[in-house]
Formats: C-alpha cells, structure tokens, sequence
C-alpha cells in the first residue's frame, strides 16, 4: 500500500483537487508547544490553512530543501490572496526547544511556526500522521541525524488533512496543489 500510495502521490496535480477524499486515514489531534511559548493545537488561531511538516530545525538533509520549500509554497498562494501558515513539528526535541526553534525557522520565512513537547504529546502527533523517527547516525559537527518523513500535509484552518505535497515537486507545482485545495480555506 506505501508503495502504491506513493507513486499516486508523486504524480500529484493540481487536478487532483476535484478527486474524492484521501483513500488512507491521517492526521488528528495535537496539543504542543510554539515557539513563543504558547499551546497550540492542529487549528490555526488565525482561521489559515497549515502547510505541515515533520522534521528539524537544523537538519541538512531532507529539512534543508523542505524548510525553503514551504516559505516559497506560503509567499506564492500569499500573493493569489490565499493564507497558509507554515508549521513545522519537531523530531528532535532535545534541539529544538521552546528557544531555539524560532530564529532558525525564522530564516525560512517570517510566520513559521514550530512546535515541540514532551516526548508523549510528540508520540500523539507522530501517530495521528503516522511519522516514524529514528537517529541514524551522529555527526561530530551537527549532531545526531535523523530520518524523518518527507511529505508536507496541507490542513484546513480546523486541522483537517486536506493532501499530502510530494516533495518531489517544483515550488510552482507545489503552490498549485495547495492553492487549488486551500482556496475556499482562507
């Protein structure tokens, strides 16, 4: 099934916004913490639709192409009259603290949000999105490196998925997919 859905995934188009309801179940419920300090839940406060993500704030693997990715996505259907708040969930908590999350994502774009907590109320999202991390080795000059997920999931304003964006795709093409579901969001 990971397989197939994958490849459905990959060959995702804005087109696709007119097909049925995702054929798999995914996201849920959350309760975490920003990085100002706040709780936040899977709703965004301000009525946007979410761009979400799962990863870390100083990754230089898969985050360093997802993190820009997501504020170029964010700038691009901003400029089409359409809000969507970029959110990032952490993998690596022990990092990426209430402190330290927001002036790295920060550099990515100006309303990133980033979301940590304790390993339990982590382990809730992971599981709503079905995110396994693990580390898979340490670098002496970053530290442990982690594999994460890659796909960044498009939620409603109420924390409802919407779709998955490949991360495969242009910025252009990845704007238009969430464009096309996120419309009637803002």
């Amino acid at each position: 099934m990971r397989y197939s859905l994958l490849a459905a995934l990959l060959c995702a188009s804005p087109a696709l916004a007119d097909q049925p309801p995702l054929p798999f179940n995914l996201g849920g419920a959350f309760e975490l913490t920003d990085q100002s300090g706040a709780q936040r839940t899977q709703v965004d406060p301000a009525g946007n639709a979410q761009l979400l993500f799962f990863g870390y704030a100083n990754c230089r693997e898969i985050c360093s192409a997802a993190l820009p990715l997501m504020a170029q996505i964010a700038d691009a259907v901003a400029a089409q009259g359409i809000a969507v708040t970029p959110v990032m969930i952490t993998v690596d908590p022990a990092r990426d603290t209430v402190a330290a999350m927001g002036p790295a994502l920060k550099q990515h774009h100006s309303d990133f949000i980033g979301l940590t907590g304790t390993p339990d109320q982590l382990q809730v999202a992971y599981d709503a999105y079905q995110i396994e991390t693990e580390e898979v080795f340490f670098d002496p000059e970053y530290g442990p490196v982690y594999a994460h997920g890659s796909f960044l999931y498009l939620l409603d304003a109420d924390g409802q998925l919407l779709t998955l964006v490949p991360p495969v795709v242009s910025p252009e093409a990845a704007a238009g997919i969430v464009a096309k579901y996120a419309s009637g969001q803002s």
